[in-house]
């Protein structure tokens, strides 16, 4: 027994969806941080599903290269993060604007 495709994409939309309704609608910058993540990881499971569904390994190439540019990502954004909520004490995306001086 073995899961439908449908349901890894159904899935995956959804989880997609969920990302960029937070995306939009949040102002906390590490919310809008994990929605990305979100977004991203929807995208893996639909390669890796057509992969699979397709018998062909391409997707997992994909997937990696996905989880290569996250965790870069991750690492910078985190730091980015970091060095703002530092200099404005604040991570609400509406209370600074760092083209101003």
């Amino acid at each position: 027994m073995s899961v439908p495709i449908s349901a890894y994409l159904t899935l995956a939309a959804v989880l997609f969806g969920l990302g960029t309704v937070g995306v939009l609608i949040t102002r906390n910058i590490i919310v809008l941080f994990m929605c990305i993540e979100l977004m991203l990881n929807a995208a893996n499971m639909a390669l890796i599903a057509f992969s699979r569904a397709l018998n062909v390994m391409d997707g997992h190439v994909m997937v990696f290269l996905v989880m290569t540019v996250a965790a870069a990502e991750a690492a910078v954004g985190l730091g980015m993060i970091i060095t703002i909520h530092r200099n404005r004490e604040t991570i609400n995306i509406d209370r600074f604007d760092l083209m101003k001086w």
